[in-house]
């Protein structure tokens, strides 16, 4: 009766353990294949959100486009913390600052490695105020022609309110 007990309970730690195994592997699988996302605070609030689109560096035809756009509350006075994950700063990435006149829109370029998060005036005495800002993965890409140059191949968008 013993060896029937040890029996059984020793199925059903190994049934348990292959259980938590077959878990484990779907989580992780899960969480790698999922896209990374940015965060936005300011005034008390935070945002966070998932690529405006997200292409393959290979096949730039080759989209998920979520078309998501975070919002985040912001006034004159307080800035604006964005964050990104080491996914997007461990690469080549650029940061648009999106004024309510297109045509005063900013660009920044960062190198791979050198900043996770960047603080952003909500106004500028030149450009007015902020709208909006965007953060692109590039690649280098050649056209017929032979030129290279760089395109987004995943865009994350979040716009700012005021009110």
């Amino acid at each position: 009766m013993r060896r029937s007990i040890a029996l059984t309970l020793t199925a059903l730690v190994l049934a348990a353990a292959a259980g938590a195994g077959v878990a484990a592997y779907r989580w992780a699988r899960g969480q790698s294949s999922s896209l990374p996302e940015v965060s936005a605070y300011s005034v008390g609030h935070t945002t966070r959100v998932g690529p405006y689109f997200y292409c393959s560096v290979v096949d730039l035809n080759d989209c998920s486009r979520a078309q998501s756009e975070g919002a985040v509350r912001v006034n004159d006075r307080e800035p604006v913390q964005l964050s990104v994950p080491r996914a997007i700063s461990d690469a080549p990435w650029r940061l648009l600052k999106v004024y309510e006149d297109e045509r005063n829109t900013t660009t920044t370029m960062f190198r791979p490695g050198s900043h996770l998060a960047v603080t952003i005036p909500t106004t500028d005495a030149q450009r007015g105020r902020v709208v909006g800002v965007v953060v692109q993965l590039m690649t280098l890409v050649r056209d017929q022609n032979d030129e290279v140059f760089d395109l987004p191949h995943a865009e994350w968008s979040v716009r700012l309110t005021r009110g």
